[in-house]
């Protein structure tokens, strides 16, 4: 099975890009989740891997939860904390990662992760989390799928990834390997095994500064990865738009999820 090597500060210099550029949680589907685990104001919920706390500070809004963010990146948790003051909520965030669960989180109803599952040792921490979440909790991974891009911008963003950031971008291609175990098979394998996904299908409208701020919040474009080769690949990236869409606009399809593991 592959495992992703743990790197604590894997995603230093992006948090002033991640809540800006990436794909964000819609309120809907936030309210949708809450609702269906049936989550109460009050109870404690985790933000696994919560970067700049987007997940965990709007579950702390939307249904007054108790909300702890764990995040081993402390510009992360800077931009995090500065977020939920400007939300006006109480959100305990700490640095720390999946190694660090421990019983002084329980009593969880919810654990939430947003794209962080699979920088884990996901059994270890299926296992960790089935001790510390009670009996009717819940585990729920959220993402986002990428269902068309018009005019095809990913691909020219991936090819200089491979380009400019090779260890990097070999991380991304072991995930989808043959050896690479599905978050699903893994969940049904552990103890949060009765699965269901709420999603929400949109269409977004973005421009050159919206796909380069994207590529740049991710760990293997980062401006930390690519150092003094930052410049030329955003040259390079920007040129390679202009070819696609001469008048700048550009579009992508997603769906954006929630994957609610419960105990059978």
């Amino acid at each position: 099975m592959t495992v992703i090597p743990f790197e604590a500060r894997r995603f230093r210099s992006t948090a002033a890009y991640y809540t800006r550029y990436r794909v964000p949680y819609p309120d809907e589907l936030i309210a949708r989740v809450a609702e269906h685990a049936g989550l109460q104001a009050g109870q404690r919920l985790l933000d696994l891997g919560c970067g700049p706390g987007q997940l965990g500070i709007a579950f702390a809004r939307m249904t007054g939860a108790k909300v702890t963010g764990i995040d081993p990146e402390p510009e992360m948790l800077e931009t995090a904390r500065a977020d939920a003051d400007k939300a006006g909520v109480a959100v305990d965030f700490i640095q720390g990662s999946s190694y660090d669960l421990s019983p002084s989180l329980a009593p969880l109803k919810m654990t939430v992760m947003g794209r962080s599952f699979h920088w884990m040792d996901r059994p270890a921490t299926l296992k960790a989390l089935d001790a510390i979440t009670v009996d009717d909790g819940c585990v729920v991974l959220f993402g986002d799928r990428h269902i068309a891009s018009t005019p095809d911008w990913r691909t020219a963003v991936n090819a200089l990834s491979e380009t400019f950031a090779p260890e990097r971008n070999a991380d991304r291609e072991r995930r989808k390997g043959p050896d690479w175990v599905a978050h699903e098979t893994m969940l049904l394998q552990s103890p949060f095994n009765h699965l269901e996904r709420i999603g929400i299908v949109s269409e977004r409208q973005l421009t050159a500064d919206n796909i380069i701020g994207r590529a740049f919040s991710t760990s293997v474009t980062s401006p930390e990865t690519l150092g003094d080769k930052a410049e030329a690949f955003e040259t390079e990236l920007r040129a390679a738009l202009a070819r696609l869409s001469p008048d700048g606009r550009f579009a992508e399809t997603v769906e954006i999820s929630g994957l609610i593991a419960r105990r059978s």
